[in-house]
């Protein structure tokens, strides 16, 4: 079974290897714009953008779009996807809105792009989780048959972001459950619901990493954590920074 932390030396919370499998399961299936055998060679490509030199050259650059090459690569993708996967998994803080409409240009589309910013931001959450707790990485799974079915939330609508996205009060029926109900949501969980499937991936992952999405904007709610609320914000918001996180 996949993440069975039955044998580490610190004791992991059960919740986590859940949600760890029910993104493994959703990475492997077909999504609206990749197939299955896509999404895992986006996911193969993240954890090979580490290493690459040209990343840690462009990462040195006054301009990332100063320094030519091609990346390392670790599957077969369009050049465009690659180097998405590649800027997003190091270089995330210089990704601009001219250069997401370049890629749209050079024939990835805006819900491509947000499908496989998903998964990119998936991996890299939970590959981070096992570095820390000095564990080996995951497998990634096998990719399950079938074609992508070339969905995308029918309200989402120019907001002033990068790419298109749903508010609450334009949520279809497929979207219900995105926003837990609310009536107002952050733009940090609004920013990938132009594909719905890339905010559930976030939700799992956030739920279980973070806290419970419902509880975030609820200060006196008390987490089912080792750490206290006070305590967990401190650490994210250090975290943020060092990340150069705008939010």
């Amino acid at each position: 079974m996949p993440f069975d932390y039955s044998q580490s030396n610190i004791p992991i919370r059960e919740d986590l290897p859940q949600a760890y499998r029910r993104i493994w399961q959703m990475i492997a299936a077909p999504g609206n714009h990749w197939d299955g055998a896509a999404r895992i060679a986006i996911a193969a490509e993240s954890r090979c953008a580490r290493t690459c030199q040209l990343c840690a050259d462009r990462r040195q650059a006054l301009s990332p779009n100063s320094v030519s090459g091609e990346h390392d690569r670790a599957a077969d993708l369009p050049t465009v996807a690659r180097d998405a996967v590649h800027r997003i998994t190091t270089d995330p803080t210089r990704i601009t809105a001219a250069w997401i409409r370049d890629c749209e240009r050079d024939g990835l589309s805006q819900a491509q792009y947000v499908e496989l910013l998903g998964i990119v931001v998936a991996v890299i959450s939970i590959d981070a989780f096992h570095r820390a707790m000095g564990l080996p990485l995951e497998t990634l799974p096998e990719p399950k048959g079938g074609e992508a079915d070339g969905y995308v939330a029918p309200g989402a609508a120019d907001h002033g972001a990068f790419v298109p996205m749903v508010m609450p009060q334009d949520l279809g029926e497929r979207e219900q459950d995105l926003y837990d109900g609310r009536v107002r949501t952050g733009n940090v969980i609004a920013a990938m619901s132009l594909i719905p499937d890339s905010v559930r991936m976030l939700k799992i992952l956030g739920d279980v990493q973070y806290i419970p999405t419902a509880n975030v904007s609820n200060i006196a709610a008390k987490p089912d954590r080792a750490l206290s609320r006070s305590q967990i914000e401190l650490l994210a918001g250090r975290v943020s920074s060092l990340s150069e996180c705008f939010y």
